[in-house]
């Protein structure tokens, strides 16, 4: 046996019964040779983390745009903070780590710069409607590298379903889906606090009385909690009651006093208005595209082409390109 396989073999060992095993994927669109050192589930994890897609996340807006401080999250360190939640989870419950670990670093890829601003701002005006997690599979699927990753169905079906109403077909991905609300909501107070949007003392008092006063004390109690409901092995991946209620009512005492209408959002509309205006632009003018760009608009049409272009810029790229395009440049001296 090579090193895949004997993987794949302590796989079918050491697993649970109910975990999704590298050996049996469903595969990919586009059959590939096997690696003879990774499982299929690490080849999908190594290429996300060598994407584009993937490092432009360092450089996109979690919930504060462009923030000037060196602690505030990223939508690439929320994706990292998911990553270490979800594979906790999943080790424990003897569930496969390595497509819970690719599910987690892929999910995020189709977010667009300012984060859930530039989502709703291209919502509204591309016709089809804009959903970042559609967009995540439309980036393994297709455009990263001009043909896709070429993903296997776990992992695809994973990042599609992370988020909205819908199930992921493994609990690998299930994990992923309550991981993500897990990080974003406890790394989201420590920012809004750190950024005085919050006081430690605004925080709803029946929340922490059941998942702790403390960020670190509230993440383990939400881990230690998924990890023990679900260790009978039956049903979805889930939360038991109490802490599901104290989760949710945290949740909706962020959307509150943090995601909605708070200082930290106070340049959401302008943040929109140049998501808007660059994708007015790009159809009006479609020769400003990139050449890979442009190539497409014919098969796909210009709005397409345009959202997929607008959605994988960084917040910083995005403002470069208004400034291009509707702010006076500076006249630069011949010879300076």
């Amino acid at each position: 046996m090579n090193i895949r396989q004997r993987a794949e073999e302590l796989e079918r060992q050491v697993l649970s019964p109910r975990a999704c095993r590298s050996a049996a994927s469903k595969g990919r669109a586009r059959p590939e040779e096997e690696c003879g050192v990774r499982t299929a589930f690490q080849r999908d994890r190594d290429r996300i983390i060598h994407s584009k897609g993937f490092r432009r996340l360092k450089h996109k807006t979690q919930v504060f745009i462009i923030p000037e401080g060196d602690h505030y999250r990223t939508r690439l360190t929320h994706t990292l903070e998911v990553a270490q939640i979800a594979r906790t989870v999943a080790r424990a419950l003897a569930l496969n780590e390595d497509l819970t670990e690719a599910i987690a670093l892929g999910h995020d890829l189709g977010h667009t710069p300012f984060g859930h601003a530039g989502e709703m701002a291209l919502n509204q005006i591309f016709a089809p409607g804009f959903k970042h997690n559609e967009q995540s599979l439309r980036i393994v699927d297709i455009l990263e590298g001009g043909r896709g990753l070429n993903l296997t169905w776990e992992v695809r079906d994973g990042i599609l379903n992370h988020t909205g109403p819908d199930r992921p077909a493994t609990l690998e991905g299930q994990i992923v889906k309550i991981a993500d609300r897990v990080a974003y909501i406890n790394h989201d107070i420590d920012d809004a606090i750190r950024g005085g949007v919050l006081t430690a003392g605004q925080l709803p008092e029946e929340c922490l009385a059941v998942l702790g006063r403390k960020h670190r004390d509230r993440i383990n109690t939400m881990v230690l909690d998924l990890i023990e409901t679900n260790q009978s092995g039956a049903g979805p991946i889930k939360m038991s009651p109490p802490i599901q209620a104290a989760t949710d009512k945290l949740r909706e005492f962020m959307f509150e006093h943090v995601y909605v209408g708070s200082e930290a959002k106070r340049e959401e509309a302008k943040a929109c208005y140049v998501v808007q205006r660059i994708y007015g632009h790009f159809l009006e003018h479609p020769d400003d595209l990139p050449s890979e760009y442009r190539e497409r608009t014919l098969a796909e049409g210009g709005e397409r082409v345009a959202c997929d272009y607008i959605a994988g810029m960084t917040d910083r790229f995005a403002i470069r390109v208004y400034q291009k395009y509707f702010l006076p440049l500076p006249w630069v001296e011949p010879g300076f």
